[in-house]
């Protein structure tokens, strides 16, 4: 899987361009990729959401992957993952996702772990910390076998936003990043590219 390194990108451009990267796997004139990139402050969210989940002030724009309402801005580091899911056989690719983003971030130091979601509760997809608090968001769209969108960490971005709205459509949950869990341990934040290399590393991507 090759990895394909992006700045700041607005998500209205991301979006766009993710079309054409599906296209271009589709179509074989591309390998899978993962992109890693972050976006200017913005609410998206998936089309099961609660108008009343929604923030007043944050733009918010709605998407076409599963999930509800997540946040990204400056300070997360975001993933998108473009994958030929017929070149690969069999696979949860979003359990696959989940062990990944627990086994990159562990190897930084910070133990987390996955949750099953209770039958007719709402889903508890990502990761979290073994305390109950959420680190990672995990949203995924697959179409003609390939996927699209894909996840994102906390590395140390402004925690207050997560409380004008409700994330991923879980009333009772509280968001954390790696900054706070940093912070609680006494130990440094890793950078930005400290978190970037480990989850390439942990998905393959070269």
């Amino acid at each position: 899987m090759q990895r394909v390194e992006l700045g700041e990108v607005e998500y209205d451009v991301a979006a766009k361009d993710m079309r054409g990267w599906v296209e271009e796997r589709i179509e074989g004139k591309a390998e899978d990729r993962l992109f890693l990139l972050s976006h200017p402050a913005v609410i998206t969210y998936g089309p099961r959401t609660s108008p009343d989940d929604l923030p007043a002030g944050t733009p918010a724009i709605a998407v076409d992957r599963g999930g509800f309402a997540t946040y990204h801005g400056p300070g997360q580091l975001v993933g998108y993952l473009v994958i030929d899911l017929k070149q690969r056989g069999p696979v949860d690719i979003v359990r696959w996702v989940e062990n990944g983003l627990i086994d990159a971030l562990g190897s930084l130091g910070f133990p987390l772990v996955r949750r099953d979601t209770p039958k007719g509760a709402s889903s508890l997809v990502g990761v979290w910390t073994e305390d109950g608090r959420k680190l990672c968001s995990i949203g995924m769209r697959i179409r003609r076998g390939v996927t699209s969108h894909g996840f994102s960490v906390n590395v140390d971005p402004a925690m207050t936003v997560f409380h004008t709205f409700t994330s991923c459509g879980l009333h009772d949950v509280t968001m954390t990043s790696l900054a706070e869990l940093a912070a609680e341990r006494g130990v440094p934040t890793p950078t930005d590219a400290e978190v970037r290399d480990a989850i390439a590393n942990s998905l393959g991507a070269r």
